[in-house]
């Protein structure tokens, strides 16, 4: 990339301010400090388009998780999954923490749709842990995946498998750290079949949505 004075000159502004640090994983791609910032800024677009994607994924996940949850204990008792799950200590904090935002501290009743939304994607990832396999994966949990795998232990070592990858992508991408290395297409891909294994119709929504595909198809570097 050829670059005149003044668009150096700005560069190297810029990669002043945004520090050679934050700049070293794109310097290492290209010695060439207008290309290095050009791969800087794609990766802010791309890492915007996985938050996007992922945000998607996560509430049709929840959602479908929460219904079979919701299902699950109306059958075994009166009150709400959140008190009923057999949670660890970890699952039982982050319940106590999302009710705590849901109601700002007490100072507003607690309604579960904002409670099931204050838990981050990280806690539905593991409650699909091998961990709750029986108590919670057998019973009900595999519901919110019909179009999975036959075989209930395949079905959520996958789903567990793709809610890992994507966790990982997204808290890189809100991070702002560097994902231009990463598989962009497998995470993506990831996204579609996760969503496709509770509705064949989601994953094809997301898949059809996602800006992903077409930032990897235009990246220069």
């Amino acid at each position: 990339m050829s670059i005149d004075a003044d668009e150096a000159w700005n560069d190297v502004r810029i990669a002043g301010l945004l520090t050679h640090e934050r700049l070293s994983s794109y310097l290492a791609v290209t010695p060439d400090l207008g290309e290095a910032i050009r791969l800087y800024e794609w990766n802010v677009e791309a890492s915007a388009s996985l938050m996007a994607t992922t945000g998607m994924v996560e509430v049709i996940v929840r959602n479908a998780l929460d219904e079979r949850l919701a299902e699950w204990a109306a059958a075994r008792g009166k009150g709400p999954w959140f008190d009923l799950a057999p949670l660890d200590q970890r699952g039982r904090r982050d319940i106590v923490k999302a009710r705590e935002r849901a109601s700002k501290r007490g100072r507003e009743p607690v309604v579960h749709g904002k409670v099931v939304a204050e838990l981050s994607f990280g806690f539905w990832r593991y409650l699909v842990a091998r961990r709750y396999h029986a108590s919670l994966w057998v019973p009900a949990l595999h519901r919110a995946f019909p179009q999975g795998h036959a075989d209930l232990r395949e079905r959520r070592r996958q789903v567990e498998d793709r809610l890992t990858s994507l966790t990982i992508v997204r808290n890189r991408a809100a991070h702002h750290e560097p994902i231009h290395r990463r598989n962009l297409l497998s995470d993506l891909r990831a996204a579609k079949e996760l969503a496709s294994w509770g509705d064949v119709e989601a994953g094809a929504w997301v898949g059809a949505k996602s800006s992903v595909e077409w930032l990897v198809d235009r990246r220069g570097l």
